[in-house]
């Protein structure tokens, strides 16, 4: 991962620390920027405080914060307004900006942020070849199993579930690629910059960037002719109406959502009505947050442990 890339995002004070720290980028999950706080480096295993000098924290100014606000966004923040309004900025290279501050509402819809007080920069993390252990059970010669990837938050899915789809797209030995529809609601699987992927999902996949879910399957199926749709983190309830409609089109389906194990999941209402009718075929539960992409379980149809 390009650390100078990174480090560029940030207001010179707090690049000058991250130069000093030399943190190993491709660990490091999350950077957080709070007005008034100490500035914390999140890791898969903890967290730490940049220090000024080895000793006292530092602690994040507005200025800090406005500034850094101008690199992410090329001095032109009236661009991302559209962005904004969801609470996060995509930037080159794959990477989320989470802001957080005072909303502007325009009725009962969000029309802006202003006085923002928290950045949280979220770095994409490509991990090819970490799917390796769980593709014979997703797919078998010309079966792909529907499947449900789930993990507590920062327990890999999103990682998992990338590469999945780029080994589904690309195809692997003796198995022939699939065309693979994606819906990056968060633009977080493709990483999408300028409507360029920043992440690599495969030869054979069409991206729907920004898209809701529920929406964009349908026009998937509608427009696209997938052989695969691929989501993250399932939850309302008009995604779960969604995803019976790309099941009855035909397709297969690979999604991921939040939980710590397959009984945490089927405790909800919309996921045990899919856990009753037999809908995904393989349930594969992460569980070590200290550790990413670490499988804890790998379910069938009816629960039992394959």
């Amino acid at each position: 991962m390009d650390g100078e890339n990174i480090q560029n995002l940030f207001a010179g004070n707090i690049r000058r620390l991250l130069i000093e720290a030399k943190p190993d980028y491709n660990c490091l999950y999350e950077i957080r920027l709070r007005a008034g706080r100490p500035l914390f480096l999140i890791y898969a295993g903890g967290e730490r405080f940049l220090r000024i000098k080895g000793h006292e924290p530092y602690l994040v100014t507005r200025q800090d914060l406005k500034e850094t606000l101008e690199y992410i966004s090329g001095y032109s923040l009236y661009a991302y307004e559209d962005e904004i309004r969801q609470g996060y900025i995509s930037v080159q290279g794959g990477h989320r900006v989470g802001v957080t501050g005072k909303v502007i509402l325009n009725g009962d819809r969000i029309k802006g942020m202003k006085y923002i007080s928290c950045i949280n920069v979220r770095l994409s993390h490509q991990l090819p070849g970490c799917a390796d252990a769980v593709m014979p059970y997703i797919q078998r010669q010309n079966h792909i199993a529907h499947t449900l990837i789930i993990s507590p938050p920062r327990g890999g899915k999103t990682t998992l579930l990338r590469d999945v789809i780029r080994q589904l797209s690309n195809g692997r030995e003796g198995i022939s690629g699939v065309t693979v529809g994606v819906v990056d609601e968060r633009s977080e699987l493709a990483g999408s910059w300028q409507g360029i992927p920043q992440n690599d999902l495969g030869m054979r996949t069409d991206i729907l960037d920004a898209c809701p879910k529920a929406e964009g399957m349908k026009m998937l199926v509608r427009s696209m002719s997938p052989d695969v749709v691929a989501v993250d983190e399932l939850g309302r309830e008009e995604d779960f109406r969604a995803v019976e409609s790309v099941i009855y089109c035909g397709c297969r389906l690979i999604a991921t959502a939040h939980g710590n194990s397959l009984e945490d999941i089927l405790a909800q209402p919309f996921f045990q009505k899919l856990k009753k009718m037999e809908i995904f075929e393989k349930y594969i539960v992460l569980g070590d947050r200290n550790q990413t992409g670490v499988i804890k379980g790998i379910y069938d149809a009816k629960g039992r442990r394959c």
